[in-house]
């Protein structure tokens, strides 16, 4: 016998052995569905008896393992059925002949046989036959069941006769020798009449009843027999049947102890229903001891049954002893292995996987010759199957594998890859291998890396040879992800090179590949080439960045929680993803995210197509291609694209193409990224502005400045100089622009920097450090601090809106940093005043100090110019009329209450300033590099120039003889004439003034520093000369009016003299005596008094 069963188990050794076999042309599918329908008679009660019998069929039996049939008689064929098809009566003879050539095939163990013909009627048909049915087609055999159990029953009394035969003890008969075929020529020339030859022979037959009892469904008995059979076989040294005659002990016993079988799920045979009948017959049969008819379920019986029947561990030990006695003989090794698969069958059921482990270890080394390459890869599946039974599954997939090498062996003609493929998948599990990637993104590695590479390597060079390069592509993509760690340099080289030849001729993509077989394989993103450690989506630039009008921001906050910051939330990676983020997109903008990438290969990574996965609104993503250097370290990538609709955007991957491989990489997948939110809101589309300006860009951004700036540009001025800015605003968007708004402020000090419209100028006024900082009046500065280049900032913003966008109530800022480096021109060091000829006017003197490197000229209105050489320091004098500051505008009542008195004195001082600069219109030029500007006197007047330079609120007019005296004109009279004097006073203060007593008193003025006073005979008053004057209202004028006679010719001069009279009276009469006295500058009055002409003839 050289092929064995590897599907037996302890429970066949009480089944008879039915072959069911086609006889002529028989359609494949036809023929099943009927073998289906008999093996589904597995287990018959026998009618008048409470025995059950079980058959074991099969449509293939190789004749020489029949010979083995008195060695143990679950092997002998006892019964024989067979299937045809006969169309007409013509081909009935040649069909019953082969029916008995068949027969004749087992014709010497047979019991039994039938014929189930299929397709004859007629006469034939009709004929009653017990060993032939005849059936009109293979669907019409109602009754195909009931023939299989008729025919059963028959082999049972044959079975049963045989069995009470050879039971029978037949003392005066010869019993006969049982041989195993390899025997018969070691016997020849034996003498049958020793004792030992006798008790051999004893003992063989008893194993024999023992088997037959056992196949009757006597368990009892055969449990006796086996006992009686292996204490005569021991006592002669028959090994091979005294291992029989143990393993029909041992077979009894598992019976008895495992009434559910052994087989499991692989044999597919004894029904837990039919051992439950049979559990339930044994329970009917009748108390008693050892009967003919069975074993009696009665405690008393139990006891009995127990003394034969072996103990769990006790089978086992059997199970070894036999294996050992079979293993001394070279032709038994195919009972050898049955016996090994069968006790591990038992030891899986006892869980004793270690013990099991040793008897499949015996099995892989029994030598059964010369096996053909199919014989091997079924005993290679049939270990794999054993080993997976007890629980070995890294040694199941080990066996599995070899089997599946086997199927592409080079001694066969045509390789089975499709087998191959097959077995290598179901080795998968037992080298803890999962082909989807999702497994091996939880906790550390499992299994042994090196073998499963080794796997993976060969599934791929399995599906190349079946021609399916899409599954080789796949599982190469799979070994490259998953075992990217394990791989060595030079592997990651040959790997990446071998997926790219794959993927030349089939390109990798996302879709799920389904085997034939109904397996799936997952997609296998490349989730590590590259690895991305971080996703940051992006604002806006500075200058795009949407603002929701303040009047709107309601709806927005009712959003936002009001629970207290936890940082134990902060730990889930998904909430962090689906955490909304703090700015908005906009509609048709390019928005960006941002990727913290790695490349973990020693070469050069080059990622093509790679772009965003989102969900949520329409979103365009623009693919970049990328070059990554090898082992680059931590490299940020930028993604962009463009959202079309509005809306919430969710991030939620990346797909990339790299080695010809599409990956589609999901960040829910990707534990391990650390990523700020990926939840975002578009808002509708808005206007989108471009700014450009006619100054150069600013090389360094604004440093006082903590807003961020859309731009900045960056100019150098002269202190004063003024510069023309042009800035050019285009809309660059699809929306149409409907709002702008400019505004503009000073970003770091609220002095030195003028933006008034569009131009911009440096200082207006004189600062060489901020205000707060100013030396009290009268302090010299030293020439260095004039030297000092003062950088002054300022930000001009421009709001916009428009489109949908303005309709939800967003705009947009558009922002301009200006940045000035102001460097010194002309500085007045000091100033002070002269009083002028004229009341009204006053001269101011001032020292100018040229603090560039280049001569220069300063300039005044009806001045002369005055050049000044680098460094150089001169005085200039301006004379100029007094100012009236009373005609500057006044700050309203609610001002003035909202603002601190310090504030409200700064900005009248700085009026007085204005009205002084525009007045004098000092500018200065340099010519050799053609600037120029304007210069300031603000910062070093005082209070007491102010004084001088202010037109006094009591202004006094003198008219002598009708004209105005005033700035050196002399009035001329003639001696011996009246000569008018008029006085008029015009009260331009906010007061009531007066009342006033003026004294006119003549002198000459010899101009030696003599004044002489005592003119009475020289001037005369017509009248006094002592002018009153009544309280003058505000905005009212007085006029007091005289007369003078002159005597003599010569220069006079007239000097009036004041006498406030409301002195002494009652308060609130008149506020003189609080006036100052430059409110009573009055002009000085030069009179030159001539001789009349002589008349002719007097």
């Amino acid at each position: 016998m050289s092929v064995p069963d590897y599907m037996q188990c302890a429970e066949d050794h009480q089944t008879v052995l039915v072959v069911v076999q086609p006889v002529g042309i028989v359609p494949e599918d036809q023929f099943f569905r009927i073998y289906k329908r008999i093996a589904s008679v597995a287990q018959v009660s026998i009618r008048d008896s409470q025995r059950n019998l079980y058959i074991r069929y099969r449509h293939h039996y190789l004749p020489e393992n029949n010979d083995w049939g008195d060695f143990q008689t679950h092997r002998k064929v006892v019964g024989l059925i067979c299937v045809t098809t006969c169309g007409s009566g013509k081909e009935w003879p040649q069909t019953s002949e082969r029916f008995h050539g068949q027969k004749e095939v087992f014709g010497a163990t047979l019991y039994d046989s039938r014929l189930l013909v299929f397709g004859l009627q007629g006469e034939i048909a009709e004929q009653q036959r017990t060993d032939v049915a005849f059936y009109p087609s293979y669907d019409d055999c109602p009754d195909v069941e009931k023939k299989v159990e008729d025919f059963v029953e028959s082999i049972f009394i044959v079975l049963e006769s045989k069995r009470l035969d050879r039971a029978t003890d037949k003392s005066g008969d010869k019993i006969p020798l049982l041989c195993v075929p390899f025997e018969k020529k070691d016997f020849v020339g034996l003498d049958t009449d020793s004792r030992h030859y006798k008790k051999r022979c004893q003992g063989r037959m008893r194993k024999h009843v023992g088997d037959l009892c056992l196949q009757a469904g006597m368990l009892q008995d055969a449990l006796v027999h086996y006992h009686m059979a292996v204490e005569l076989l021991r006592s002669v040294n028959d090994f091979l049947w005294l291992g029989a005659a143990l393993e029909g002990l041992c077979s009894a016993s598992v019976i008895f102890h495992y009434p559910g079988g052994t087989a499991g799920k692989a044999a597919g045979r004894n029904p837990s229903a039919a051992q439950g009948q049979a559990a339930d017959a044994g329970k009917r049969h009748r108390p008693g001891a050892l009967t003919t008819n069975g074993i009696s379920a009665d405690t008393s019986s139990e006891i009995g049954r127990a003394k034969n029947c072996l103990s769990p561990e006790d089978i086992i030990e059997k199970y070894k002893e036999a294996i050992s006695y079979y293993g001394k003989y070279k032709n038994a090794g195919v009972i050898e292995l049955e016996a090994c698969v069968k006790a591990v069958r038992v030891l899986a059921i006892q869980k004793r996987a270690m013990e099991a482990s040793e008897f499949l270890q015996n099995a892989v080394y029994i030598n059964l010759g010369q096996l053909s390459e199919e014989e091997k890869i079924q005993r290679y599946s049939i270990l794999s199957e054993l080993y997976y039974l007890i629980g070995f599954h890294r040694k199941s997939a080990f066996f599995k594998r070899v089997a599946a090498m086997q199927c592409v062996a080079p001694t066969i003609p045509e390789p089975g890859w499709r087998a191959c493929y097959k077995l290598l998948l179901e080795t998968l599990p037992g080298y803890s291998l999962s082909l989807d990637p999702k497994d091996f993104s939880k906790g550390a590695h499992r299994g042994w890396a090196a073998v499963q590479m080794r796997l993976l390597h060969e599934l791929v060079y399995a599906s190349r040879r079946m021609g399916n390069p899409g599954l080789s592509v796949r599982h190469l993509s799979f070994l490259l992800q998953t075992m990217l760690d394990f791989l060595s340099d030079q592997e990651k080289k040959e790997v990446t090179q071998s997926l790219e030849n794959y993927t030349s001729k089939c390109p990798g993509g996302m879709e799920v590949i389904t085997l034939p077989d109904g397996l799936r394989l997952h997609p296998v993103p490349f989730t590590k080439l590259p690895i991305v450690r971080s996703v940051k989506l992006l604002d806006l630039p500075v200058s795009l960045r949407p603002h929701k009008q303040k009047g709107l921001m309601e709806n927005s906050m009712s959003t936002k929680s009001p629970f207290i910051y936890s940082p134990i939330i902060m730990h889930n990676r998904g909430e962090e993803r689906n955490k909304k983020i703090d700015f908005q997109w906009v509609q048709g903008d390019v928005c960006e995210v941002q990727l913290m990438v790695y490349n973990p290969m020693p070469f050069e990574l080059r990622v093509e197509n790679m772009g965003l996965l989102t969900s949520g609104v329409e979103f365009e993503s623009l693919p970049a291609a990328l070059s990554l250097p090898a082992e680059s370290g931590l490299y940020p990538v930028t993604l962009v694209g463009v959202p079309r609709t509005a809306g919430n955007i969710t991030v939620n991957g990346y797909h990339t193409s790299v080695f010809g491989v599409t990956s589609d990489c999901l960040l829910d997948s990707l534990t391990s990224v650390r990523t700020s939110g990926c939840l975002v809101e578009v808002i509708p589309s808005l206007p989108r502005l471009q700014l450009s300006t006619s100054l150069p860009r600013s090389a360094h951004p604004l440093q006082p400045s903590k807003e961020e700036l859309s731009s900045s540009v960056s100019v150098q001025l002269f202190n004063g100089e003024t510069q023309q800015l042009t800035i050019t605003l285009e809309n660059i968007g699809s929306e149409d622009l409907e709002t702008l708004e400019i505004t503009s402020k000073i970003s770091n000090t609220k002095d030195g920097i003028s933006v008034t419209g569009l131009p911009i100028s440096s200082p207006l006024r004189q600062v060489l450090k901020p205000r707060a900082e100013t030396r009290p009046p009268g302090s010299e500065s030293s020439k260095t601090d004039y030297n000092h280049v003062k950088m002054l900032e300022a930000v001009m913003t421009f709001k916009y809106s428009g489109g949908a966008g303005k309709v939800e109530g967003y705009y947009r800022d558009l922002t301009l940093g200006l940045h000035v480096d102001v460097e010194p021109s002309v500085f007045f060091t000091r100033v002070s005043t002269l009083p002028a000829t004229s009341t009204r006017q006053c001269h101011l003197l001032l020292d100018v100090f040229n603090s560039t490197e280049h001569e220069l000229t300063v300039s005044a209105q009806n001045n002369q110019d005055l050049v000044l050489h680098a460094s150089e320091c001169q005085r200039m004098a301006i004379q100029v009329d007094k100012f009236d500051f009373d005609t500057l505008p006044q700050p309203d009542q609610e001002t003035v209450r909202y603002t601190s008195l310090k504030l409200l004195e700064e900005e009248r001082l700085h009026a007085q300033a204005s009205m002084i600069n525009s007045t004098l219109g000092i500018t200065w030029d340099i010519p050799s590099v053609r600037r120029k500007g304007e210069a300031s006197v603000e910062g070093v007047l005082n209070q007491l120039v102010l004084d001088h330079l202010q037109l006094a609120p009591l202004q006094w007019d003198v008219m002598v003889n009708g004209k105005p005296c005033d700035c050196d004109i002399i009035a001329d009279c003639k001696v011996g004439d009246a000569v008018p004097l008029e006085v008029k006073l015009t009260n331009r203060s906010k007061n009531t003034v007066g009342p006033f007593a003026l004294t006119v008193v003549p002198f000459q003025d010899y101009q030696n520093g003599v004044q002489n006073y005592d003119l009475q005979d020289a001037v005369t008053f017509i009248g006094s000369n002592t002018f009153y004057i009544d309280t003058v209202n505000p905005s009212e004028e007085s006029l007091c009016l005289g007369a003078l006679l002159f005597l003599y010719s010569g220069d006079f001069y007239l000097n009036i003299k004041f006498q406030d009279d409301s002195v002494g009276k009652e308060p609130g009469a008149g506020q003189g005596k609080e006036l100052p006295l430059s409110w009573f500058g009055l002009p000085s009055i030069h009179i030159r008094a001539q001789e009349a002409p002589m008349e002719a003839g007097a």
